[in-house]
């Protein structure tokens, strides 16, 4: 299915506006243009979605909040760092989505994130819009107390932004338990409200859901397993390749154990692991969770099965399946091929865009399945809305049906993008299936309600 020429010229203008009204966000540029190249089959087929002004109003975020967040160090310093939050869409419902505290942290990076986020929330079939926030904090190295310090001065600002029925937050990179934790706290002293719906990624001993931390390495797996059976394959007995070593990395060690593949790898900042036996997942957690350590550790400590790469590139090992679990455009074109070289079946992104664009079309021509973040990655925020209802309720679920509810969301979620891109004449092509289904919802609830 070819585009007519005139919604060609039109999205071409879109791109360029875009680039122009959003300078310097290179990000953001790559994830819009990326749905905007799927939409051009969509307005073809579908010319009520070419209505003036819906795409326009689709790439320009709803509100944008910056803002500062002075804190002192265990010294006495004051420290003053940037916080955002980007209310990216809410025809489907509140805004939705994790905070981050990275130095990398800037516009732009939350800009992309949200944007995303507008697409994965929208596949989940869940009544939840997009957003994201975050600040360019670094938690590495700081004792509770900074942390502390830190979340309740983000707070103190954000909290006039957010609600139950407005925009809900969660965590992200840099974001965990402890740092909910505070969040939560401050909301509460500030607003003199016990609103547990504000906020999901809880302890499940105070409003949070079992299975939460786990779901998105959790989710990311079960989508690669369905990718592979809708080949008539499956996981078990496979090697498999893993970036990162933080919460999504973890989880996705655990259950591609849990179903009979072969965990190697796990990275950091520093370099990567490789570990011919498979990843110890108990070693690897007491490093990585409760001593913050660096994954050169778990080689020092594994044996002759496990070596430390320094500064290596994990894409280097041979292996059947690639999760990208670490951070945007962490696998790039020279990666991929290598991986093709190697024999890779499967792709599937844990992080948010970890692949380049480059990379993402030398796997498609080489018959690589391909999972996109904004599919593959959805267990997270699906299980952060079954929180929400959770909350809402003031219940709390047992850990078999959450998880029972989160296999079947990946199973529809894979089966949305699958059946989507096979209307729209690109089969087994998981990018163009998720970025036009996640479009249709939110496009079909922005016509509804009209331009605002």
């Amino acid at each position: 299915m070819t585009s007519r020429p005139d919604t060609k010229a039109a999205l071409d203008f879109l791109r360029t506006e875009l680039q122009r009204r959003n300078p310097a966000e290179p990000e953001f540029h790559q994830a819009a243009s990326e749905v905007l190249e799927s939409l051009a089959r969509v307005l073809a087929a579908r010319p009520e979605y070419a209505e003036p002004g819906l795409l326009e109003r689709l790439i320009e975020p709803e509100r944008q909040i910056i803002f500062r967040v002075p804190w002192t160090d265990d010294r006495g310093r004051v420290h003053v760092n940037r916080g955002f939050r980007i209310e990216f869409n809410s025809a489907l419902g509140p805004y939705k989505g994790g905070l981050r505290f990275h130095p990398s942290v800037n516009l732009g990076i939350i800009k992309f994130l949200g944007f995303e986020q507008v697409f994965k929330n929208a596949l989940t079939g869940l009544g939840i819009g997009g957003g994201k926030g975050g600040s360019d904090f670094d938690p590495q190295g700081r004792s509770d107390g900074e942390v502390m310090r830190f979340c309740q001065s983000f707070m103190t600002e954000l909290y006039r932004h957010i609600g139950e029925y407005t925009d809900v937050p969660a965590g992200d990179i840099g974001v965990g338990g402890r740092e909910i934790g505070y969040l939560f706290g401050q909301y509460r002293r500030i607003t003199n409200r016990w609103e547990g719906g504000v906020l999901t990624g809880k302890h499940a001993g105070w409003g949070g859901s079992l299975i939460r931390p786990e779901a998105t390495g959790y989710g990311n797996v079960l989508f690669v397993e369905a990718m592979l059976r809708e080949r008539g394959e499956d996981l078990e007995g496979r090697t498999v390749v893993v970036s990162g070593s933080g919460n999504v990395a973890i989880h996705t060690i655990e259950k591609l154990a849990a179903l009979g593949a072969t965990p190697v790898t796990c990275s950091d900042s520093t370099g990567y692991v490789v570990d011919e036996k498979g990843i110890d997942l108990a070693l690897l957690r007491r490093i990585k969770e409760v001593e913050r350590g660096r994954v050169s550790t778990y080689a020092e400590r594994r044996g002759a099965s496990a070596r430390f790469v320094p500064g290596g590139r994990v894409w280097e090992v041979p292996a059947d399946v690639a999760l990208p679990s670490a951070t945007q455009n962490e696998l790039n074109a020279d990666d991929a091929a290598m991986l093709i070289r190697n024999g890779v079946r499967a792709v599937s992104e844990g992080a948010n865009m970890p692949t380049t664009p480059q990379a993402v079309q030398l796997f498609q021509q080489a018959g690589v399945a391909f999972g996109p973040g904004k599919a593959a990655n959805a267990g997270g925020v699906a299980v952060s809305a079954l929180e929400m209802t959770q909350n809402a309720s003031r219940t709390s679920w047992k850990a078999d049906r959450v998880e029972n509810e989160l296999a079947r969301i990946m199973t529809d979620v894979h089966t949305t993008c699958a059946e989507t891109a096979a209307r729209y004449g690109a089969p087994g092509d998981y990018v163009t299936g998720a970025n036009i289904a996640g479009f249709e919802r939110v496009a079909d609830a922005m016509l509804a309600q009209g331009v605002i």
